[in-house]
């Protein structure tokens, strides 16, 4: 039988894992009043610390009728501004998207755009890494704790895998670019909604485009049903080739899917089969 992990083993296999942060097992509304944070936080069985008590304002002094106000009306009060609707955030991705014509500009364009929430709990944008004429881009699902401290896509555990996988074909990061399906990470490392996935699509497409390579590859069954438009999982879809376009892409690129190296990190079983598609993709690659 293993031997149980130490407190400390067991605290640096969750840092290798990519868990930096502890939560409740239910969520809790930190937008809610005090009273009903508490209420919630004990129905869930989580136990937030009490709210300060609110300072109560000083009861204005008593008027005699000389002091009466003004009969005149008062301006309202300006309703709090909304956020953006969806698809004005659409819009307004896929307009920046056109304009940049370079991947520094669509840079400076993801810095400047607000329409996705996650910028709002990121600390950085995590555009890509690598070589933006390369023949091969790699697209992953979304950043995590590592990738969101440094600004980079897959600098972590999975990172360091990707990096092994494919210097077995003779590849490394001068001659591939990797980027994401959305350029912030997640609260939590929870997964992208489909909403935050389609926002920042336009600026996605538009980095294939700019890049204008030979073979795409999805990391993963979540980034390989955004770009190839299929349902069905990761399974299915790996070791087959699909054709990739935009009406601003010369022609079609090769496309194709495999597993996600933090899967492979779970799942050892499937590196048999990771390593049949990684042939594939140098085969492809020096037929072209």
């Amino acid at each position: 039988m293993a031997q149980p992990l130490s407190p400390r083993e067991l605290l640096q296999w969750y840092l290798e894992a990519g868990v930096d942060e502890t939560i409740g097992d239910a969520p809790v509304n930190r937008y809610l009043d005090p009273p009903a944070i508490r209420a919630t936080a004990s129905a869930a069985g989580n136990s937030p610390p009490p709210a300060p008590a609110r300072p109560q304002a000083p009861a204005p002094p008593s008027r005699g009728m000389e002091d009466a106000p003004s009969t005149a009306p008062t301006a309202p009060a300006r309703p709090p501004a909304k956020p953006a609707a969806a698809d004005q955030a659409l819009q307004s991705a896929w307009a920046l998207a056109a304009a940049a014509m370079t991947v520094e500009e669509l840079r400076r364009a993801l810095e400047g755009f607000d329409g996705c929430g996650l910028k709002k709990t990121a600390t950085n944008l995590v555009l890509g890494d690598g070589n933006p004429q390369a023949r091969v881009i790699l697209i992953g699902e979304a950043p995590g704790a590592e990738e969101d401290r440094q600004g980079l896509p897959f600098v972590g555990v999975s990172g360091r895998l990707l990096d092994r996988m494919l210097g077995s074909i003779g590849l490394d990061r001068t001659q591939v670019y990797i980027s994401n399906t959305v350029f912030w990470r997640p609260p939590g490392n929870r997964n992208p909604t489909t909403m935050e996935m389609a926002i920042c699509m336009p600026f996605v497409e538009r980095l294939i485009e700019l890049v204008d390579p030979e073979i795409l590859v999805a990391l993963g069954g979540a980034a390989a049903k955004v770009l190839l438009a299929q349902n069905v999982g990761i399974g299915q879809l790996r070791g087959r080739w699909f054709a990739y376009s935009t009406p601003r892409l010369p022609r079609p690129v090769e496309a194709t899917a495999v597993f996600h190296p933090a899967y492979l990190l779970r799942s050892a079983t499937h590196k048999g089969e990771a390593w049949r598609d990684l042939l594939e993709i140098k085969r492809k690659l020096n037929s072209l």
